[in-house]
């Protein structure tokens, strides 16, 4: 019978902590949050599966699950009216930011006047 101090030494298959060259096997959940964090550091990221993932992979992978979506019947199909409101509710956030609206009049002005003088120039 093993006490609740030995339990805690053994892993799950009953043995000891694992030796130095072990570390490879010990699970996420045995690793403290600083042996966590410089694992990470050492991978690069501590993302894992999808995240993990190229944005490429990830595209096509999200694809394959709308079109599997469509086929089984069970994807959102937006109506006529439920486009309007959600595009209405997201041009009320977007035009909250002032800063940001001045910035897309700034960039649209700007492109209007230089077709105005491209055309003008042509006709002159």
């Amino acid at each position: 019978m093993v006490d609740r101090g030995q339990s805690e030494q053994l892993n799950r298959f009953g043995q000891g902590h694992p030796q130095q060259g072990d570390e490879a096997s010990r699970t996420n959940n045995d690793l403290s949050e600083n042996e966590r964090s410089e694992s990470a550091e050492k991978k690069g990221t501590a993302n894992r599966g999808f995240a993990a993932m190229n944005s490429e992979k990830q595209r096509q992978i999200a694809s394959q699950g709308g079109r599997a979506a469509h086929q089984q019947g069970v994807a959102h199909e937006w109506s006529k009216d439920e486009a309007r409101e959600a595009g209405r509710k997201g041009g009320q956030i977007v035009s909250r930011n002032r800063e940001h609206m001045s910035e897309i009049g700034r960039k649209g002005g700007q492109s209007s006047g230089q077709r105005r003088q491209k055309t003008g120039e042509e006709k002159g």
